[in-house]
């Protein structure tokens, strides 16, 4: 797309006065058009994520759970309970047998279980949304992409910052050059979660622990920062050429091998880097992305986004308007999207954040492009970039090297 430049920028947002003239509106929950029947959608994977899909899909007019599937007997109960009249089944092939009852497919398993429904559904021409990373493995994650690439229905991948009313203004104040030229990228994922959970046997323990299994996943840089990889993918347009990385058991003394506490620096062609930690130990700050700028910095924490304007950055005329917060010494411009329309009505207080989980906007985006035909906002190929950034960053932290990621380990092709 071409972007406007700084002077048509500044002229442009003046003028707005009241708002940020790139926001997003939040646009109101799709509905179902006269004699239209709402997408008939199949949960694959019961867990902590899956049951989150449900409870968001349910909030949709144009959307219905009609089956739930896990091999999990206690989630697949605990998924079913959740959407009345919905349909239970002990496996992927048991749900496939029953395909002429669904129209789309959700698949929301461990990474290491995505391939198999994910192909199923595909060559069933059923519609996928494929939660990220693809896989724990590159072969895999190829694997995933290039049958949804070959084929005719849509395919979204969960990476959901694409779908983020807040983040999409966020890009589109980037994009139109208020930040300047990139100086430094830097990201964090914090949480004091232990990712070991019990299980009724020793199977179901297994189970829901393949976070802790090297072989089922892809540690903390696949699963935690494959998402905020696409973020800083997105934004800057281009992919890391090599990445270093180091990790370690620093939290939990319980005789796990992957890592609880890593931290990666990422190198762009451009030269800008990005430099990410993340650890299972504290939740001090929780997870974000800053992106740093000759003349200004935004910071995005999933539900939350603010402007950082720096002294000698020129006045744009609506920021007398703006909400603001203080961080430290520094004061941030809050990113509101429909804060136009929310500062008419003098409510741009209450506009602070989203009114909705971020997967919520995920699941809306995939089910409108499912009805309308529309283009996705995360598609497979950088669903498969990403998962693949992520995964040369754990490679790095295991072997201590400097691992470079070619253009071949993106392509799909």
């Amino acid at each position: 797309m071409t972007q406007p430049d700084r002077r048509t920028f500044l002229q442009t947002a003046a003028a707005g006065a009241a708002g940020l003239w790139l926001q997003p509106e939040l646009a109101a929950a799709a509905r179902l058009r006269p004699g239209q029947a709402p997408l008939r959608l199949a949960v694959v994977g019961a867990g902590r994520q899956g049951r989150a899909a449900i409870a968001e899909l349910v909030k949709l007019e144009t959307a219905q759970v009609v089956a739930v599937c896990d091999t999990v007997p206690s989630r697949l109960r605990a998924g079913v309970r959740r959407v009345q009249g919905a349909v239970g089944h002990e496996s992927p092939e048991k749900l496939f047998a029953a395909a002429d009852t669904f129209d789309a497919v959700v698949v929301a398993t461990s990474t290491h279980a995505h391939k198999e429904p994910v192909l199923a559904a595909l060559a069933a021409g059923k519609h996928v949304y494929c939660e990220a990373p693809f896989a724990p493995n590159v072969a895999d994650s190829k694997a995933i992409a290039r049958a949804a690439k070959g084929s005719k229905v849509v395919f979204a991948a969960g990476l959901l910052a694409r779908s983020n009313p807040i983040y999409k203004l966020a890009w589109g104040f980037h994009r139109a050059g208020v930040l300047d030229r990139l100086l430094v990228l830097r990201a964090q994922d914090h949480d004091r979660t232990s990712w070991q959970f019990p299980g009724e046997d020793q199977a179901t323990e297994q189970a829901f622990n393949w976070r802790l299994d090297p072989a089922r996943a892809a540690g903390l840089p696949g699963e935690l920062g494959t998402h905020q990889f696409d973020v800083l993918h997105w934004y800057t347009g281009e992919y890391p050429a090599l990445v270093r990385g180091q990790g370690a058991v620093r939290a939990y003394a319980d005789g796990r091998t992957v890592a609880d506490t890593v931290h990666c620096s990422l190198e762009f062609g451009s030269g800008v880097r990005l430099h990410w930690d993340a650890t299972l130990g504290n939740g001090y700050e929780g997870r974000y992305e800053v992106i740093t700028g000759a003349l200004g910095a935004m910071r995005l924490a999933e539900t939350a986004g603010w402007l950082f304007k720096e002294s000698e950055a020129p006045t744009q005329g609506w920021e007398v308007y703006a909400n603001r917060e203080s961080f430290h010494d520094d004061t941030g411009i809050t990113l509101i999207a429909d804060a136009t329309k929310l500062a008419k009505q003098g409510k741009l207080k209450e506009g602070v954040g989203l009114p909705n989980p971020p997967l919520y906007y995920g699941l809306a985006d995939f089910v409108a492009s499912c009805t309308n035909n529309a283009p996705v906002a995360c598609t497979a190929e950088e669903g498969h970039r990403a998962t693949a950034v992520g995964l040369k960053a754990q490679e790095a932290v295991l072997t201590g090297k400097d691992v470079p990621i070619t253009e071949q380990d993106l392509r799909v092709d």
